[in-house]
């Protein structure tokens, strides 16, 4: 019914062009990798990444919907920043009307970095997400943030 988010700011001590690089640029392709529970597979189905571009992520059983479309709006590898809508799939048109995610990498002074995700979703008609459901989503976004984390720790060549 009503527009709600969060915000999930995370530390690391991997470099921030690094962690964008892996996160974000790279993040499609390693999740199937890192999340096989859950991910079964991401692709880029139109464009080349850059802005304007879907990308298809197909879930496996364990996940409460098939799969999503995301696209692209934004694609600053300078500024390392991405922002990116909920398009289909997920819960688009049945408890959802939009969702949004927009991922900031920023350096730190001792050469890691913050990772900061701001998500944001307006509900369709009267149903509104629980904070159960929003604490879920907010999970979703450490676990993937941990497993890209210990991913180019374990890989610093990658």
């Amino acid at each position: 019914m009503g527009v709600t988010g969060f915000t999930e700011v995370l530390t690391s001590t991997i470099p921030a062009p690094k962690l964008f690089k892996a996160s974000v640029i790279d993040g499609y392709k390693l999740s199937p990798k890192l999340m096989p529970q859950a991910i079964a597979s991401a692709s880029i189905v139109e464009g080349d990444g850059g802005a304007g571009s879907i990308k298809l992520i197909n879930f496996t059983p364990a996940m409460p919907f098939p799969f999503l479309k995301e696209r692209i709006d934004i694609m600053d590898k300078e500024k390392m920043e991405c922002k990116m809508t909920l398009i289909e799939g997920a819960h688009i048109g049945t408890k959802l009307e939009w969702g949004t995610i927009h991922i900031k990498v920023e350096s730190t002074d001792d050469g890691g970095s913050v990772y900061k995700a701001t998500c944001e979703f307006k509900s369709l008609g009267d149903t509104d997400y629980t904070a159960e459901e929003i604490q879920v989503a907010r999970s979703r976004i450490i676990g993937m943030f941990k497993a890209v984390e210990a991913y180019v720790l374990a890989n610093p060549d990658a």
